[in-house]
């Protein structure tokens, strides 16, 4: 039961992992206005996130605008948009490769092979956490130095938003879930008592005068 164990909350982190990356993706807080200095009043507050930017009122008021051509966006927006929305499609080819070889599952027999799928499903879930933090840590770098450099003006510096603070977080549950995983996997591969016990009844054997063996009853 252990390995099962690791397999299951290995499984729930990166279904809950996967969901933060799908929040991340969407939300347009992936940069937000810094309130530097004379800018401390400023009566509204500029969101940009991968597929649009929004402008918050003072008031409360909030007005988003989803980017109409991608060809106009810049280059570190694109690959951002290709690098998570790729992480997110391989979380889902992960997570149907983890059920059909979990041992929860009885998608495939109980025996190295079931072991070998769930160990793919817990790397490839591993590797969506990898493949996230490409666009986040990028998108985080270039927000950091054009704060820091003195030709952008105030006016248009920028700070790091929530959405990038979610996708790290869901980056690291999917590397953590898939690491248990494939401990799980790998613990039933090679110590097969540490998996969900299977029992089997040995058949009844009629006896020559066609009645079950007393022993069958015992």
């Amino acid at each position: 039961m252990g390995s099962a164990a690791l397999e299951i909350l290995g499984l729930v982190l990166c279904l809950v992992g996967w969901v933060g990356l799908i929040l991340a993706c969407g939300l347009p807080m992936w940069q937000v206005t810094a309130f530097l200095d004379h800018n401390i009043v400023t009566a509204q507050t500029t969101w940009k996130g991968l597929w649009m930017s929004c402008v918050v009122q003072s008031t409360g008021h909030m007005q988003c605008k989803v980017y109409e051509s991608v060809l106009a966006l810049s280059a570190e927006v694109q690959a951002a948009r290709a690098l998570t929305v790729g992480a997110v499609l391989l979380a889902l080819v992960a997570l149907f490769v983890t059920l059909t070889g979990a041992q929860c599952t009885t998608c495939v027999a109980p025996g190295p092979v079931k072991a070998r799928v769930a160990l793919t499903g817990g790397a490839l879930f591993a590797l969506c956490g990898l493949l996230a933090l490409v666009p986040l840590c990028w998108f985080a770098n270039i927000v950091v130095r054009e704060f820091y450099d003195p030709a952008v003006p105030v006016s248009q510096k920028y700070e790091l938003g929530a959405a990038l603070y979610i996708g790290w977080a869901a980056s690291a549950l999917l590397m953590c879930g898939g690491g248990l995983v494939c401990c799980g996997a790998w613990v039933c591969s090679g110590r097969p008592e540490f998996s969900f016990p299977v029992k089997y009844s040995a058949p009844r054997r009629p006896t020559a005068n066609s009645e079950y063996d007393k022993k069958n009853y015992v």
